[in-house]
């Protein structure tokens, strides 16, 4: 009765063991961008109009291009030309607004000073995934303290309204635009709020109550009111060769974070809880903890440990039993 016992136990096991992997049932769990055509991915967001695609883009030395790639594959589903803008000069970060508007920011200024003037593109999502050029509306935007570098544009899911963070090694600041952009003249961005990073991208959260920043170390995440941000927490920002980009997935249960390079990776996280309109599948880490984060999406996975744990354990139990019985 030995094999009988034996195949039961595996089937047992390999049950409990499955547990953690069925658990996890929201939000995406990351990929790799397998397009060669895209080796300096600067920026990430999760499309509105079709689940588990992220469009992203280049960062400098390509054109007038954003990339719809599929999180299942790391595939690229559709090349999106943008007409009606100049020749970028610098792309970094990708944004999605109210109405499906996609939002490209040709902000960045490696030398802190030298464009007087950036460039917001804005295009509306296709509703078909495939090649096709789409006609964009390029906004001036200046600065009220003058040019400056930044990596990251934010647009708020419910107000529409366009922020930047600029780059700064010892913290940046938060810049709010106006309250709608326009093409008759430069549009204004001045600085509302001090953000604690050295930021290359952030996101909100679908439900607009969070803004997620990222650096090449670390990252926060802010309680949103209006622009009048209140530091929550740190993220769990994955160690990558050259973190650039960040965004929460559709659901607001996850962070996507992304890297440069070619065959670079997108690592999913936990996002903080509150991201999402119903219950997140984890939190991040308080920012008095003093440590790294231990949120709630560490806390399921050590409970589910303990499941398979004890269920393989009663399993084995059992079986001795009943082979002494035997």
């Amino acid at each position: 009765m030995r094999r009988p016992f034996a195949l039961l136990a595996g089937v047992l096991l390999a049950g409990a063991c499955a547990l953690p992997a069925a658990a996890d049932t929201t939000g995406d769990q990351g990929f790799t961008i397998k397009d060669p055509r895209i080796t300096e991915s600067s920026g990430l967001a999760a499309s509105h109009l079709h689940p588990g695609i992220y469009w992203t883009h280049n960062d400098s030395d390509d054109g007038p291009y954003i990339y719809a790639v599929d999180s299942a594959t790391g595939k690229t589903v559709a090349t999106v030309t943008l007409r009606g803008v100049g020749s970028p000069r610098d792309v970094e970060a990708i944004s999605i607004g109210p109405d499906n508007q996609i939002y490209v920011g040709d902000i960045g200024d490696n030398l802190d000073g030298t464009w007087p003037y950036i460039w917001i593109y804005r295009l509306p999502e296709p509703k078909v995934l495939k090649d096709q050029t789409v006609r964009a509306t390029q906004y001036v935007v200046k600065y009220s303290d003058g040019a400056r570098n930044a990596e990251s544009l934010v647009v708020h899911p419910k107000t529409g309204r366009v922020y930047i963070i600029d780059k700064k090694e010892d913290g940046g600041h938060l810049y709010e635009g106006p309250a709608q952009l326009s093409t008759a003249g430069a549009n204004i961005f001045k600085p509302v709020a001090a953000v604690d990073l050295w930021a290359t991208d952030a996101a909100f959260s679908p439900n607009g109550r969070q803004l997620a920043v990222r650096g090449y170390f670390g990252g926060v995440y802010y309680d949103w009111n209006g622009g009048k941000i209140k530091r929550a927490g740190r993220l769990d920002v994955p160690l990558q060769g050259q973190g650039e980009s960040v965004s929460y997935s559709a659901d607001g249960t996850k962070l996507m974070y992304g890297s440069e390079g070619a065959d670079s990776s997108v690592e999913a996280q936990d996002a903080p809880a509150g991201a999402a309109s119903k219950k997140p599948s984890g939190s991040g880490s308080s920012a008095s903890d003093g440590v790294g984060g231990t949120g709630a999406g560490n806390s399921g996975s050590i409970k589910v440990g303990a499941v398979v744990v004890a269920v393989g354990a009663a399993a084995l139990f059992g079986l001795r039993r009943l082979r002494r019985r035997s």
